[in-house]
């Protein structure tokens, strides 16, 4: 012989007599988690059905039994038998339906939940684009452009190039009066001393 009585806010109350022994469940659901918690009392067999009373301090249970009348309070989730009649003159007297069988009357257990798919794989993203080299720009008498950055402003010029393009050799001169082969930082020619004149790279 089992009781049930829905307590709102998803929860739900279980009574049930087991031979000597009274045994009270209260199911919490929430969404995806349902909790219970079960306790047992020695009251004997019941002589009648239960009675499910709501107060300003919880739940009362009280069993008309074998050994007596019995009370139970309920407070949140903790359940304990009192030791003297509680007053009921303001209690609300709350419904309850009987159940063939306890386990049957409880809300189905929840599924297991199924394993995650696992996650495609992403795409790899595409290589960046090399940038495009900056076009000349002109602007009245200034003209840069770049790769290597050249810069022309009236009769001023600025060349910056690679290492390797600033390290390149001058191009060769020679001596005007015999022709020998001079270096650009010479002065005099070696062979024949003559005074070489400083051209402009």
């Amino acid at each position: 012989m089992a009781y049930v009585s829905d307590l709102g806010t998803g929860q739900q109350i279980y009574l049930e007599n087991q031979g000597p022994q009274t045994i009270i469940t209260l199911v919490s659901a929430t969404a995806g988690q349902q909790q219970s918690q079960r306790n047992g009392f020695e009251t004997g067999s019941w002589h009648g059905p239960p009675t499910l009373l709501r107060t300003a301090v919880g739940l009362i249970i009280r069993i008309e039994a074998a050994k007596g009348q019995f009370f139970v309070q309920v407070q949140g989730s903790s359940m304990g038998l009192l030791t003297t009649a509680p007053a009921l003159a303001s209690a609300d007297v709350l419904s309850l339906r009987q159940v063939a069988d306890q386990d049957a009357a409880r809300p189905a257990q929840m599924e297991p939940m199924k394993p995650m798919e696992p996650m495609q794989p992403m795409e790899p993203m595409k290589p960046m684009e090399p940038m495009q080299p900056m076009k000349p720009m002109r602007m009245g008498d200034m003209e840069m452009s770049a790769n290597p950055m050249d810069m022309r402003m009236g009769n001023m010029h600025l060349r910056m190039g690679s290492p390797e393009q600033q390290q390149k050799p001058s191009a060769r001169r020679f001596c005007p009066q015999c022709g020998t082969g001079v270096s650009p930082e010479d002065r005099f020619c070696a062979s024949c001393g003559h005074r070489l004149v400083l051209t402009e790279g």
